[in-house]
């Protein structure tokens, strides 16, 4: 088995950059193990999936876990690495920190950057080891805003309700994003949630915060995932078709509610402006997109930001199954965080599954198809943290 250890070559221009490994670890319900662990077992999957040898790895990235993460993490899994970063912006820290990791293989600093996560959100919910209050003991600017119960849902309810008022989005459109991402996961053997769901049931279900529903509403898991990152000098090591990162893009908007300009606009309207510039490819190119769906409106407003629809015509562009697997734009085709499983922080599980669908490893029952009956050519993964506080988003392509 090759090991991929041979030295890098100098060279003038900026290396490219693939994803050579892609896992998931143990995930849905999972109470016997610990973040630790679920981190250790996605990592050691990335890397056999890989077929690169571990010593080629000298780059790492986690968040979310350690007093000192990512070094922390690091000595668990046996690794020194000489290139680490720990950005933590949310749901979208994987995409902000792939993007990193690009640059720093494209520049030499690394030649293989580890990115891992797990966690068990939902194990430890259930055992009363940690809370669900994101605002308990809240300082800065979020103190202003716990007075007033702006817990992380409401601020999302808020934006869906002026993006409602503004442009004519329905609850009946926003909840089509769930019905199809249920639909979805019923062919991921993996996804926690496979079970159809109606229109009706979204809208009849116990409201959370208005207008979300209960199945408005991501689901709470136990899991992780591993993407390895490696210069193309390896390509001919690998074990599995590379994929290629084509262009990366990252933005922030704000903290504070009172800051946020357009309740209708998200940061990806930036990152993906620079990450299709960057990979000289248009939204309308695009074969299969993985977007980051805390909630339904997530997924509706993201689209629009992206450059896929107009803005203000999401809540039209998500009807008629345009998102399932066989749709327009196959979204989400795992199911997502609605469905498949959501551990905390979902971003690293966007980028497992375009690559997986870039390389047409998803199975009989939910690859993704070009109408000319190919496999995909390009893939979109956009990560949003916080609430449309942050933003990372890839293009990933097979050639």
């Amino acid at each position: 088995m090759p090991t991929g250890t041979r030295s890098t070559p100098s060279r003038t221009s900026p290396r490219k950059v693939v994803i050579a490994g892609i896992a998931l670890s143990d995930c849905g319900r999972v109470d016997d193990a610990t973040p630790y662990a679920l981190h250790a077992q996605a990592a050691r999957r990335a890397l056999a999936d890989s077929g690169l040898d571990r010593s080629l790895v000298d780059g790492f990235a986690s968040a979310g876990l350690g007093t000192l993460a990512p070094v922390e993490v690091a000595e668990y899994l046996g690794l020194r690495p000489a290139w680490v970063d720990s950005t933590s912006v949310g749901g979208a820290t994987w995409e902000v920190m792939a993007a990193h990791a690009v640059d720093a293989i494209a520049a030499g600093h690394a030649r293989a950057v580890l990115l891992a996560y797990g966690s068990t959100a939902r194990a430890d919910l259930k055992a009363g080891r940690r809370t669900a209050n994101l605002s308990f003991g809240a300082r800065g600017p979020l103190q202003y805003e716990v007075p007033y119960g702006h817990t992380l849902i409401a601020k999302y309810a808020m934006a869906a309700r002026r993006h409602m008022h503004q442009h004519g989005t329905t609850l009946e459109q926003l909840a089509e994003v769930a019905v199809q991402a249920r639909a979805n996961a019923a062919a991921n053997p993996d996804a926690m949630y496979r079970t159809p769901v109606t229109v009706d049931d979204v809208l009849s279900g116990p409201v959370i915060a208005d207008p979300f529903t209960k199945l408005h509403c991501c689901i709470r898991s136990d899991g992780g995932c591993a993407v390895l990152l490696v210069a193309e000098d390896y390509v001919r090591d690998l074990a599995k078709r590379p994929v290629w990162v084509l262009g990366a893009g990252t933005a922030v908007s704000h903290s504070a509610m009172s800051a946020w300009d357009d309740f209708t606009v998200s940061p990806a309207a930036a990152s993906g402006r620079l990450a299709f510039e960057r990979a000289g490819v248009r939204p309308s190119e695009i074969d299969v997109a993985q977007i980051y769906d805390a909630f339904t409106y997530m997924t509706l407003v993201t689209l629009e930001d992206l450059g896929f629809c107009a803005k203000g015509e999401g809540g039209a562009f998500v009807e008629k199954g345009r998102l399932l697997r066989d749709g327009a734009l196959p979204v989400n085709t795992d199911g997502g965080g609605l469905a498949a499983c959501h551990p905390g922080m979902r971003g690293l599980f966007l980028l497992v599954e375009a690559a997986r669908q870039l390389r047409g490893e998803a199975g009989p029952d939910r690859q993704v198809h070009r109408s000319d009956g190919h496999l995909p050519e390009l893939a979109v993964a956009s990560g949003t943290g916080g609430w449309f506080c942050s933003s990372g988003t890839l293009v990933l392509g097979r050639g």
